[in-house]
């Protein structure tokens, strides 16, 4: 039996993570680090208005969280919609506050964590705009400030402007001693590296592996080009031909897609092709030659035809028009009203306003602590739900001690938290790279912050509330249609069939343009990519969070290689192979349809109807789609 790799260890456990702290240090984004929080701060404290530098340095704060590797098109986009998202958290929160709610701001809470649950379930960016969103709203509401609601959200907008700002200016006053490719640049050719590491690996077991790494590098390069633009965005030349690119290696893989299924090896110097397309990317020179195979099968007849297009669309011609695979609006709302989006809305408003009403049980002025650690640690993209807990104790731990003692052992004044602030700022982008590093880094940040903002609580105050939002998220985590685990493995895995369908079903539609065929290819990849990310997340869980869902995993590679057969099935039918009859393109489609349905009902599709292999017309690739099913329908758990 098939499964997907095991996950890494920094999923799994937070004390074995080592090898995920490993790699070069991104020096760049170090000194935005460095640049970023401590002046706002410094200025606001120079100035007398600790609040205001607090209230910026907290909008710089999280703007630095959101400063991951993008492109210049898409940097402002991943920073300033979660800025926008908190801005609106902060003022909601500030106006909670000051009606004087008691004990009632929890339900008044809970609406802000319905939307940003729904909000989340859209995508990476707007994870990070619901997270903002909720969490500056608690501290709107619970950290009492000078500063009038509108000016608190203006502050907090400054702070992120400063760090777009400096994303932007930094390159151009301290410019690289090597010119580099832009990233829009770097993640084309990156695509077209896993072509060749895929052609490589063609009739060898690591096929699979290969194409799941040419799906994630198509994923990166589709981001990059199309989606997170900025409104009213205009299209330079670059970007025009890096689009064309980017299709022509949409019809290299369709036909590498079926060399992979013929699985016969493909020579080297044919494997070299996507190579020299690379090359000519990241240089903008000319490939030079390109070898074309011979068009004696199914397989090569498609590699020879993008061969051919590959040349002439580096030589300047516009490639054909091919849809880019970016979510519009209707499927942006039909995810934050889905299954996926209402069950963690469920789970976030339920978080929080427990959260919530247990902090203002306790006592203290400042109850915020509490129910903005249940948001952040509700946040099903941050791993496994044990694991992060764990995590985030364990860094809040060290946090709280690093800052005791600094508090300890300097002089009192407004000094020290300032360069405690720009020391932790320079560090986050190095402990992205665990959870447990990440709490630890940002723990003595916000310590810093909220002491400048009059907030002068000992830190093991903040250690329980940590500890009680871990209990609190924990204990949701294990009640059943919150959107836990098994939730999240049963909204992707369901989108993944779908998206299956949709692409066979174009398949056998003899007058479906080639580009919505291709477009579908994409959805349908991706699809299954988020569903295996998820499985694999969820294996790491331990009971009774889900660790038994691993045993989808076999049903997520069948369904990987349904839609490789369809591919090769496409590609064959455009060379002239008979259509298959229509009663078994219904049938197929049904059975697909069918098994959507059993895996959103999270029941076992053991009824499915489903032909048999020998009744598959004459589309010989049609075989492996029914095969698939039959396998899929063998090894879904019951």
């Amino acid at each position: 039996m098939r499964t997907l790799p095991t996950p890494p260890d920094w999923l799994t456990h937070p004390l074995r993570g080592v090898r995920a702290l490993r790699g070069p240090v991104p020096w760049a984004a170090v000194v935005r680090g460095a640049l970023g929080v401590g002046p706002v701060v410094a200025v606001g404290v120079a100035s007398g208005h600790m609040s205001f530098g607090m209230l910026a340095g907290l909008g710089a704060m999280f703007a630095h969280i959101n400063d991951r590797p993008a492109t210049r098109a898409t940097r402002a986009v991943r920073i300033g919609l979660p800025a926008l998202a908190g801005a609106v958290g902060l003022l909601t929160g500030a106006w909670l506050g000051t009606l004087g709610l008691g004990i009632w701001i929890a339900l008044a809470l809970a609406p802000v964590g319905l939307v940003s649950g729904a909000i989340s379930a859209i995508g990476p960016v707007c994870s990070s705009a619901g997270v903002q969103l909720m969490v500056l709203a608690v501290v709107g509401a619970g950290m009492p400030l000078p500063v009038s609601p509108p000016g608190r959200a203006g502050l907090l907008l400054i702070g992120a402007a400063w760090v777009i700002a400096m994303a932007a200016l930094l390159p151009r006053v301290i410019p690289a001693r090597q010119s580099a490719p832009s990233g829009e640049r770097e993640a084309v050719a990156a695509v077209y590296d896993a072509l060749a590491g895929l052609m490589t690996a063609v009739g060898s077991d690591g096929g699979q592996a290969a194409r799941r790494r040419l799906t994630a590098a198509y994923d990166a390069a589709y981001e990059a080009l199309y989606a997170h633009r900025l409104p009213l965005h205009r299209l330079d030349g670059e970007e025009r031909r890096l689009r064309d690119r980017l299709a022509v290696a949409g019809a290299l893989s369709e036909g590498v897609l079926t060399l992979l299924r013929e699985n016969e090896p493909v020579p080297d110097r044919i494997a070299r092709t996507p190579a020299q397309l690379a090359r000519s990317v990241r240089t903008g020179l000319p490939p030079g030659r390109l070898p074309a195979p011979v068009p004696d099968t199914a397989g090569n007849v498609a590699m020879h035809r993008a061969v051919l297009l590959a040349a002439r669309v580096f030589d300047g011609e516009p490639a054909p028009p091919v849809g880019a695979v970016v979510p519009g609006h209707r499927q942006r709302l039909r995810r934050a009203l889905g299954p996926a989006g209402r069950e963690y809305a469920a789970r976030v408003a339920l978080c929080v306003g427990v959260s919530t009403a247990l902090a203002q049980r306790l006592p203290g002025a400042h109850w915020y602590w509490l129910p903005a650690t249940a948001a952040f640690l509700v946040k099903p993209d941050m791993g496994p739900l044990v694991s992060r807990a764990l995590s985030r104790a364990l860094g809040t731990a060290v946090g709280v001690a690093v800052f005791g003692a600094l508090a300890t052992l300097l002089a009192p004044g407004a000094v020290w938290p300032v360069v405690v602030a720009a020391v932790c700022s320079a560090l986050i982008p190095v402990s992205v790279r665990h959870f447990a590093l990440q709490t630890a880094v940002l723990t003595p940040l916000l310590l810093a912050l909220v002491h400048l903002g009059g907030d002068t609580d000992p830190g093991f105050t903040r250690l329980i509330d940590t500890l009680l939002a871990c209990g609190v998220v924990l204990a949701a985590g294990a009640l059943p249609g919150l959107g836990g685990p098994r939730a999240q493995v049963s909204v992707r895995l369901s989108l993944a069939v779908r998206a299956t369908r949709d692409h066979l079903d174009r398949v056998l539609t003899a007058e479906a343009p080639y580009a919505t065929r291709l477009r579908l290819r994409r959805e349908a990849y991706r699809a299954l990519a988020d569903a295996r990310r998820a499985v694999e997340v969820a294996s790491a869980e331990h009971p009774p969070f889900g660790r038994d869902l691993a045993a989808w995993a076999p049903v997520v590679f069948a369904l990987e290689e349904i839609v490789d057969a369809a591919t090769a099935c496409g590609v064959r039918l455009d060379q002239g192979a008979p259509q298959p009859e229509p009663a078994l393109a219904a049938r197929l489609r049904a059975a697909l349809s069918d098994l959507a349905d059993a895996v959103t009902a999270r029941r076992p599709p053991t009824d499915l109807v489903l032909p048999a292999g020998a009744a598959v017309g004459d589309c010989a690739t049609l075989a492996d789609v029914t095969a698939g099913l039959h396998r899929v329908r063998d090894l879904a758990p019951g």
